[in-house]
């Protein structure tokens, strides 16, 4: 039986509402982003707190017993009243109070981060006092820090295949294929789409594109998912590689990259993503609506 509430009860019970609301353990992994064993742990982790069984689940499908269906409703009532007196307590005055953190990919264009300094300057002349923490780390990393909650927000490029995100559209990146100084392919105009499939080229282990981008030659005995080290490889003249262009013009600039067939450029959308079961304050949307003017 349940003596005192304590935080870890709070998550059970916000994942055992979740799971009926889908409609049972498989349909509730893409929103909770967890494995179905995971799920059915924490599923029982919180019948034995409780003390008795909450659920059956076999060839007939998932039901809830009439003492789960009891506790399906506490548990709501429960959960609405502590976000209620969130709410009210975060809102007091009519100020904006707590904390926002932010998610974003690395090495962004100068307009990007201007837009974002456009965003936090106009969420300062509100009537808040909200600590803003930014975070940079590529964009996997977001996406697990999205996926337990650490974040409020992510800034990046992502799979698009999350059913536990909502994704709203920010901007686009475009990406090109670089060799660097040394390389073979280094100054050559009008290279054939046969040449480049014999070079050795970056692979960049997270890329969910569409319609067969970015282009992919036939080699590759480097990885790297953080641009530095991409163009590392790029420059040491030994492999090919995409980057955005916003961060190679700077090298080319100097000579040491090189374009090889803009006509395999391809577009990368960027997107404001939350976890959909993220409980989101008042300070966390009057962010992202700044972010989101700022963007517009």
């Amino acid at each position: 039986m349940l003596g005192q509430v304590h935080d870890p009860d709070l998550h059970l019970l916000r994942l055992f509402v979740t799971v009926v609301e889908a409609g049972g353990f498989s349909a509730a992994q893409g929103v909770l982003g967890l494995s179905q064993p995971t799920i059915s742990q924490r599923m029982a982790q919180l019948e034995t707190r409780l003390g008795y069984r909450l659920c059956s689940r076999g060839k007939g499908g998932f039901h809830l017993t009439e003492k789960g269906a009891l506790l399906l409703d506490a548990a709501r009532g429960l959960l609405l009243n502590i976000e209620q007196f969130r709410q009210q307590a975060n809102g007091v005055g009519g100020r904006l109070l707590g904390s926002v953190r932010i998610g974003m990919a690395e090495n962004q264009d100068k307009a990007v981060s201007l837009k974002l300094a456009t965003a936090i300057a106009a969420f300062r002349t509100r009537e808040e006092s909200v600590q803003l923490e930014l975070i940079s780390a590529p964009p996997a990393e977001l996406e697990r820090q999205l996926l337990e909650q650490k974040l409020d927000y992510a800034i990046s490029y992502f799979s698009g295949n999350q059913a536990a995100f909502d994704y709203r559209p920010l901007f686009e990146e475009r990406q090109r294929l670089y060799c660097g100084k040394g390389h073979i392919l280094f100054g050559t105009s009008g290279v054939e789409r046969e040449q480049l499939l014999d070079m050795d080229q970056v692979r960049h282990p997270y890329r969910f594109l569409k319609g067969g981008e970015p282009f992919q030659s036939q080699r590759s005995m480097a990885v790297a998912e953080q641009i530095e080290s991409v163009l590392a490889f790029i420059l040491s003249g030994r492999h090919i590689g995409y980057l955005p262009c916003h961060c190679a013009q700077g090298w080319e600039t100097e000579g040491l990259l090189w374009a090889l067939d803009p006509g395999l450029d391809f577009v990368v959308p960027f997107t404001l993503a939350r976890h959909r079961a993220q409980i989101v304050g008042e300070a966390q949307q009057a962010f992202a609506q700044d972010l989101l003017a700022a963007f517009a």
